[in-house]
């Protein structure tokens, strides 16, 4: 498996039904935690280089909902939403992931958030129903958004110290 090297996510494919992506930041795991879950913050890094998020709704608990919505370049509306499965602060969210345009790819994101010397290790497992739903994510160009948006949430977190 490939490793995450600092201002670079890593994207592998674990089985035909899963997406882990991995990536180091400067930033102890409680900023990133913080970062990731407050949606002043959230607005600052979610959509990388590829538009402006609109509006960020999050309900932190177990069975509450979060939903992102931005508009992308070329004037287009891009919305996800989720429910919370599972939380453990500072350390690991567990949240359903639907985007809104194919509403019917349901997956399940485990995030987990690692630290060593002031560093964190964020690891995000992206759980598909099937493999077709997986590598319709793959191909939606979702990793060079993803990279950008990595490198704003490093940002945001270092914006915290």
């Amino acid at each position: 498996m490939a490793l995450a090297t600092k201002g670079t996510a890593v994207v592998t494919l674990p089985s035909d039904t899963q997406i882990l992506i991995t990536r180091e930041f400067d930033a102890p795991k409680h900023l990133v935690y913080k970062a990731w879950t407050t949606p002043e913050l959230i607005k600052r890094w979610w959509a990388g280089d590829m538009g402006e998020v609109k509006s960020v709704e999050v309900d932190l608990r177990v069975g509450g909902t979060w939903r992102y919505v931005m508009v992308a370049d070329g004037d287009f509306e891009v919305g996800f939403h989720g429910e919370y499965r599972e939380i453990t602060e500072n350390e690991r969210i567990v949240a359903t992931e639907v985007y809104e345009g194919a509403p019917d790819g349901e997956a399940v994101n485990t995030l987990t958030l690692t630290e060593q010397g002031g560093r964190t290790t964020l690891s995000v497992l992206v759980q598909h129903s099937c493999k077709e739903h997986r590598d319709a994510h793959v191909d939606s160009g979702m990793e060079v958004g993803m990279q950008t948006s990595m490198n704003h949430l490093d940002e945001v977190s270092l914006s915290l110290l």
